[in-house]
This record gives C-alpha cells, structure tokens and sequence, in this order.
C-alpha cells in the first residue's frame, strides 16, 4: 500500500508510534494467519483470497471511482497493479517454504537497495554491504544443518525485487490518485491474480471456516494496517517512521516463533539483524520514507 504523506514535525507523540507499531503487528499477524491457510489452500489460493477480499475492504473505505484515473496515468496504475500482484505471490510462496521472519528480512533488501540507488556516500555503501551480510547469512550455505528451502530464500529475494518497483510505481501512479491507488492496485492485483489461485481456493468459497480464515488474512494483511498508517502518519516524521519500521523483521521472527512455533538459529537470528541495521541505518539518512507493501 502507498504510505500517506508523512509530516516533516520534528516531534512525534506516543500514539502515532503505538498506532504504526499495531499496524506492523497486524501484517505480520495476517502472515501467520496466511501461513495457515497454506495446507488448504496453497500459497496461490491464499494469495489470491487475500487480494480480492483486501480489494473488497480498501474499495468500501476509500470509494476510488470517486476519483477516475486518467489515460495518462494508466500504465503507472496498471505496472502498480502487477507489481502488488507479483510481490504478494512471491512473498506468499517464499513464505511457504522459510520462516516468517527469514521471508520478512530478505524482502527488506529490495526497497533497502532502491533507498540507496544512485547515492555517492561511502556510508550508503556500508549499509548496502551490512544487508548482503545478511543476506549470505540467511542463504541455506550458511546453516546447512538447518535445512533452509533455497527456492524460499529466491522466492523472498524476488518478491523484494518486486516491492523495489512497487516504492517505484506507486510514487509515479499515486501522484494523481493519492491514497485511492491502493485500491485501484490492490483490485488490479486480485484479477491477475485469479488464474493461479482460483482453481485451488474454489472448492472451498463455500467453506465459512476457510473463508473466515481467508478475511481474517485480508483484515489484518491490508485493511486494518492502512487505516492505522492513515491515522498516525501525518503526524510522524519520516525518520521517526523509517527507524519503527525497520523492526518489522523482528516482528516477523517473533510473531513465527509465538504462532507458527518456527524456531531459528542464531546465525539466521545474525542475519536478520543486520538487515534491521542496514535498514535502520539508510532510514536514519533518507529523506523519505520506504512506502509499506500493499
């Protein structure tokens, strides 16, 4: 989802960081729920229920066709559309194979990676070489005792490829339609979605406990942490919001241990740190803040 616009104040009150440190909770409580749905459903199926009910939710709150896209802006909002497709697939079938927490750093990287783009900083540069860091000690080399899914590991490094492109066209798309480009996104993303996932979710749509399970996964994954960032962003300054969220690995390690009961080693639980360094870092010196993930 496109981040609204964060204020440039220089303090920031407690409940505006309560506010985005519930909204990182509820992603990481949606994956978990999402997690679960996988022996059922597969990671296509859920991905493309948690798309289509998040397209349902953001419509309601935020009614886009009151603001029509115009011709020109078109192939932003569509490249938006596919890209939120593209992250959410990937991600869903990474997290398939390797621990919440592992998937949730080795997608940082990507918008990590475009926050230093082009930058000439030497300490630009330490941050990019500590992330790689971590990254090799996330690899399945590293801890082979610990039998890490190496198509996990890709999978999670594509889908923050994709979130790399998303900061990228949701900026270019989100120019003229604001926060309204969520929803155009996410239901863009719902249709592309339906060809992978709606052969296995469709024995099930008449399941209420699969689908309860399934708006569970949409609440928490997309509605309810936008309404939080909606609410608590105008009044945080943009470092403020890139240092909190930083955590969100952490957050995703801790919310794999508590409810997946995915325990990992301290060589993954090192790499992972030093994701949240780099990240911390480069948010400590950027001038914006990463846009949050549809």
């Amino acid at each position: 989802m496109s981040s609204p616009a964060v204020s440039s104040a220089p303090g920031v009150g407690a409940m505006p960081v309560f506010g985005l440190l519930g909204a990182m909770l509820s992603v990481q409580l949606g994956a978990a729920f999402a997690k679960s749905l996988f022996p059922v459903l597969g990671s296509e199926g859920t991905t493309m229920l948690r798309l289509a009910i998040g397209a349902l939710m953001l419509a309601a709150a935020l009614r886009p066709w009151q603001v029509l896209p115009s011709r020109r802006n078109m192939p932003w909002l569509v490249a938006y559309g596919v890209t939120v497709c593209a992250m959410n697939m990937l991600f869903y079938a990474a997290l398939q194979r390797i621990p919440l927490g592992i998937c949730v750093a080795l997608e940082f990287t990507g918008p990590l990676f475009v926050a230093t783009l082009g930058s000439r900083r030497l300490l630009d540069l330490v941050w990019v070489a500590l992330a790689i860091v971590g990254i090799v000690l996330l690899s399945p080399f590293a801890d082979a005792s610990r039998g890490l899914d190496p198509a996990g590991v890709a999978l999670a490094l594509a889908a923050g490829a994709c979130w790399g492109l998303y900061i990228v066209f949701a900026q270019k798309a989100g120019a003229e339609l604001g926060v309204r480009t969520s929803a155009y996104g996410m239901a863009i993303a719902a249709v592309l979605a339906l060809p992978f996932g709606f052969g296995a979710a469709q024995p099930y749509l008449g399941d209420p406990h699969i689908m309860a399970g399934a708006a569970v996964v949409g609440l928490f994954s997309s509605a309810l942490p936008f309404y939080l960032e909606m609410l608590v962003l105008a009044r945080m300054p943009a470092k403020v919001y890139g240092m909190l969220v930083c955590l969100e690995p952490a957050g995703g390690a801790l919310t794999g241990f508590l409810f997946l009961h995915e325990k990992l080693s301290l060589l993954q639980c090192a790499g992972i740190a030093a994701v949240i360094a780099a990240v911390f870092g480069t948010a400590v010196a950027a001038r914006r803040p990463v846009p949050s993930p549809a």
